[in-house]
């Protein structure tokens, strides 16, 4: 593909992912510094989720979130998204102390991880855990912005239709307590994924990692006029 093609095909892959309005959903924002009353890790922007969303595509779906500040600046800190594929309770969080989350109903887990390491956790009758690694690559990082993409093959229904599938994210400083959960967004409820057409899908994955640095920038120059 020439230079200019591929320069218009990242820029257009850039737009989808840094503001432009995407069919069916827009990307889920969520306000600084509101971490839970129950959080008793550090509060560093890392753990503050600004801004969430997951797209779907044939094979895989996409996730990606922007903290308040660069990703792994906490050491053992990491972004999770629950997948509610259609058995969702929030189980986990109301067996372990404090209790949170009730709105976070899900059956699977995607843990997204600076070290560029991921894991999709399933959750099985009784809350037997499944624990399955994400393919290397499968993670990127720039600067204030984490991307996954699962096969959704890892993610396989318990009723609902892929497309039906809900969403919700959260921050945790460590594995363990509920205690060390910084963030949800959104803060009450869930979200759906974007499902774009086929022909926009790859741009789209471009878009994934690219979007950070726009994200930033954007960030710099309004506080530039502010």
């Amino acid at each position: 593909m020439p230079a200019a093609r591929t320069k218009l095909a990242a820029l257009t892959a850039l737009a989808a992912f840094a503001g432009v309005p995407l069919p069916a959903h827009a990307a889920v924002t969520d306000a600084a510094g509101d971490y839970l009353a129950t959080y008793t890790g550090p509060q560093a922007g890392d753990l503050d989720l600004l801004e969430v969303d997951a797209a779907l595509g044939a094979s895989e779906v996409g996730f990606r979130a922007v903290l308040n500040g660069d990703v792994g600046t906490t050491a053992g800190a990491f972004v999770a998204f629950g997948v509610n594929r259609g058995a969702g309770t929030a189980g986990l969080f109301q067996l372990n102390a404090p209790k949170i989350g009730a709105h976070a109903l899900h059956d699977a887990v995607v843990l997204l991880r600076p070290n560029l390491t991921g894991t999709v956790v399933l959750i099985g009758a009784g809350g037997a855990l499944t624990f399955t690694s994400l393919a290397p690559g499968s993670i990127s990082v720039s600067g204030d912005t984490i991307t996954g993409l699962v096969p959704l093959s890892m993610l396989p229904t318990t009723g609902f239709a892929a497309a039906d599938y809900t969403y919700v994210a959260w921050t945790r400083s460590g594995p363990g307590s509920n205690a060390l959960v910084a963030d949800f967004a959104p803060g009450s409820t869930t979200f759906s994924a974007t499902v774009p057409e086929p022909a926009a899908w790859g741009l789209m994955i471009l878009g994934f990692a690219a979007c950070g640095g726009a994200l930033r920038q954007r960030r710099f120059l309004a506080a530039q006029v502010a």
